[in-house]
């Protein structure tokens, strides 16, 4: 006997994402249940060759579903994530709703599965970040290796972390560009096509953005709350996949090479590192893929310990609904949870 999923946001990026990753990782499934809100009743979405008709978020019935997958935004998760960890139903949020609150563990499978035990508490697990599960993918091993100081983040962020408006914002604006149209901005405070801007979330009143004050307090939490870190959130013309320039001080010695070798033994990361012309990733090359992509690895000669590198990932996968199912896969493995029918 399978386990009664639900998908709150089915017809959201991320909320496709999640049935497409479901499926193709033969998840023990026995029913999927697509919701959203009324307005998106009866919308239909794919699961893997299934077509699935959108049920209303307000009129379901959570006692018979043992996990909800929830990407609905962080008022939606703020109201309903209670509610339906109040019916015996574990949340797996990808908002930004739980991610600080103490009795919620923020999870990325790779780096702290071991923290996911502590979901009982409220029956709500928190997803990441999409630029904070790419990048403690990456720091994890290193800093089991030679121990994190600091780390310095700039981050290239595509579009679809904006959502699907925003995405049809960078085509509509690169076409009218090259018909001479006029360009108008809705979701960015700037022109996107052909340009970057430097600001994601609203702004804080020490000058940071939330987007770059969430990277800092998420990879305390998930990977060592002693690391310093700051980081310039950046959005750039790109539709998919989020990249990283990552710079990091190390408090034990640490090479180049050793680096490389440890990254390519480890869960969840891709090295791809010739120091030769195309030798490197881009975001382009990791839409559509669950690895965490590292490259240009190499040393930083301006401190001691000092290493740069770069890190691209799928946004919509590994950043979101990638990361949110394997959390329900930590569940399922580990038998933290058992499907209610069954138990029944």
């Amino acid at each position: 006997m399978g386990y009664k999923i639900a998908i709150v946001g089915a017809t959201g990026n991320v909320g496709r994402e999640m049935l497409d990753i479901l499926a193709e990782r033969g998840f023990p499934a026995a029913e999927v249940v697509p919701l959203a809100s009324r307005r998106s009743q009866g919308t239909e979405v794919s699961f893997g060759d299934k077509t699935l008709k959108v049920q209303a978020l307000e009129n379901y019935d959570f006692s018979d579903t043992d996990i909800c997958l929830m990407s609905a935004g962080g008022s939606v998760a703020k109201e309903w994530a209670p509610k339906i960890g109040a019916q015996g139903c574990v949340v797996i949020d990808n908002s930004s709703a739980w991610r600080y609150d103490a009795d919620v563990p923020l999870i990325v499978p790779e780096v702290n599965a071991d923290a996911v035990a502590g979901f009982s508490k409220k029956n709500i697990i928190a997803n990441p970040n999409c630029s904070t599960a790419q990048l403690v993918v990456a720091l994890k091993p290193l800093h089991d290796a030679a121990t994190i100081k600091r780390v310095v983040i700039s981050t290239y962020q595509s579009v679809s972390g904006a959502g699907k408006e925003a995405m049809e914002e960078l085509f509509n604006q690169t076409r009218a560009i090259f018909v001479n149209d006029p360009v108008e901005n809705q979701k960015f405070t700037k022109r996107i096509a052909f340009n970057v801007i430097p600001h994601i979330d609203v702004f804080m009143e020490d000058g940071y953005t939330k987007e770059e004050w969430k990277v800092l307090a998420e990879t305390k939490k998930i990977l060592d709350p002693k690391i310093k870190v700051t980081c310039t959130a950046v959005r750039v013309p790109v539709f998919i996949s989020h990249s990283e320039s990552v710079n990091i001080e190390f408090e034990k010695p640490i090479s180049a090479d050793e680096a490389r070798d440890i990254l390519r033994e480890a869960p969840g990361c891709l090295v791809i590192d010739k120091r030769e012309d195309g030798g490197y990733i881009t975001p382009h090359e990791t839409a559509g893929e669950d690895a965490t992509y590292i490259s240009r690895i190499r040393e930083d000669a301006t401190v001691e310990n000092g290493l740069n590198i770069w890190v691209v990932a799928d946004n919509l996968r590994k950043g979101a609904a990638l990361n949110a199912v394997q959390i329900a896969e930590v569940l399922v493995n580990r038998g933290l949870i058992k499907p209610k029918k069954q138990a029944a």
